[in-house]
């Protein structure tokens, strides 16, 4: 079912190319505040995505990308003509961010979102140890590796899969949790878990192998123990020309091409 978007804030990347073709829609189009818009369209590539995504993930507001800029899994293609024809047929998909707890050697509690992955890795030369609990029950007592990860589904095409993880279908109840280079145990690949898991990621030997976390591109540095779960509470809509829905994007993702 088509819905009519009156109201359109635009934002875009700091790139020359993102920030022309806002000006050109906003000449055309008119621009509002996302605040009071119906609908916000992102001008940029994924990282720009992201970013919209989590400083509008609690306002509810539906989101449309067109692709200006490097990396363009999230995005639509760009066109300037028929804009409101193309967000009223638009088809939605829902996503829920991580929330990454984590607690750095000082004691101090850190608390980030993302969409994509949480990261967990070495910052030295040496390799990383952690232990892995899944609802505070141990599955893990020691990963020795650079590090490891839990992606969405959105993001298992992302870095997940760079590291080899499961690429996961939009609508499964799933979380990845991957190992990034282990060398100990060697045969572990990871893991596919319930999205309503708790992953806790202790750090065994902190002072002597430090370890960072990160959620998308929010880093904390020296953590001693990070919390990982999805936020079901918050509900994000992207919004995807028929044919090129995320979902289907992935399921192509799958057959290599």
């Amino acid at each position: 079912m088509s819905r009519v978007y009156e109201k359109i804030a635009f934002v875009a990347s700091q790139s020359p190319e993102a920030a022309e073709a806002q000006a050109r829609l906003v000449e055309r189009y008119g621009n509002v505040d996302p605040a009071t818009a119906d609908v916000v369209v992102a001008l940029g590539g994924d990282g720009l995505m992201l970013h919209t995504l989590r400083t509008l993930m609690r306002a509810g507001k539906p989101v449309y990308g067109m692709h200006r800029g490097t990396v363009g899994f999230l995005m639509n293609e760009f066109n300037e003509e028929g804009l409101l024809e193309r967000l009223a047929a638009a088809e939605p998909t829902v996503i829920h961010p991580l929330v990454m707890r984590a607690k750095d050697r000082d004691g101090q509690e850190h608390e980030h979102y993302a969409m994509n992955e949480v990261s967990v890795f070495r910052q030295t030369y040496q390799a990383a140890r952690l232990r892995i609990l899944i609802d505070d029950k141990e599955r893990l007592p020691e990963l020795m590796a650079d590090g490891v990860m839990v992606a969405t589904p959105a993001g298992s095409t992302a870095y997940n899969l760079s590291v080899q993880g499961p690429i996961i279908p939009i609508k499964a109840p799933l979380l990845a949790l991957t190992p990034i280079s282990p060398f100990r145990p060697r045969r572990w690949h990871g893991a596919l878990l319930p999205d309503s898991a708790k992953v806790t990621v202790e750090i065994l030997d902190p002072d002597k192998r430090p370890v960072a976390a990160v959620a998308d591109h929010s880093e904390v540095r020296d953590v001693a123990r990070v919390e990982i779960g999805m936020d079901h509470s918050i509900s994000m809509q992207l919004l995807f020309d028929p044919g090129h829905s995320l979902d289907e994007r992935i399921l192509r993702e799958q057959f290599g091409y």
